[in-house]
C-alpha cells in the first residue's frame, strides 16, 4: 500500500487548506486512515482519523471544530479540510493507514511521505 499526501503550502492565520491522501496498491475496506503532524523539535502528534467506511471519526482536541476529515471511497482518497488555521498548526502533515480498527496513536501500518503546512501570523 502506498500513500501520497499533497495539498500543503503557506497560508496566513485564519486561512484554509485542503490536504489529500491518495492511496494505491492493495485496497482494503476495513481499518482506518489518519492524519498526523510533526513540528520541528516535537513528536509526531495525532490530528484526525476516519474509519474506512466513513462511519467513525476522531479528532485531536486542538483541531475540533476547525478540521474535517472525509473519505472518498470511489478513489480511496482521504481529505483533511483545515479552516481557521493558526500558527501552531504549522508542521509536516503525514497520512497513515491501518488494516484493522481505528486508533489515535501512531500504530498505523503504512505511512505517506508528508506535506509541509506553514501558517504565518
Amino acid at each position: 500500500v502506498q500513500l501520497q499526501a499533497s495539498g500543503g503550502g503557506l497560508v496566513q492565520a485564519g486561512g484554509s487548506l485542503r490536504l489529500s491522501c491518495a492511496t494505491s496498491g492493495r485496497t482494503f475496506s476495513s481499518g482506518a486512515v489518519a492524519w498526523f503532524r510533526q513540528a520541528p523539535g516535537k513528536e509526531r502528534e495525532f490530528v484526525a482519523a476516519i474509519a474506512r467506511n466513513g462511519g467513525v471519526q476522531y479528532y485531536a482536541d486542538s483541531v475540533k471544530g476547525r478540521f474535517t476529515i472525509s473519505t472518498n471511497t470511489a478513489n480511496n482518497a482521504v481529505h483533511l479540510q483545515m479552516n481557521s488555521l493558526k500558527p501552531e498548526d504549522t508542521g509536516v502533515y503525514y497520512c497513515a493507514a491501518r488494516e484493522q480498527g481505528i486508533v489515535t496513536t501512531v500504530a498505523y501500518d503504512y505511512w505517506g511521505q508528508g506535506t509541509q503546512v506553514t501558517v504565518s501570523s
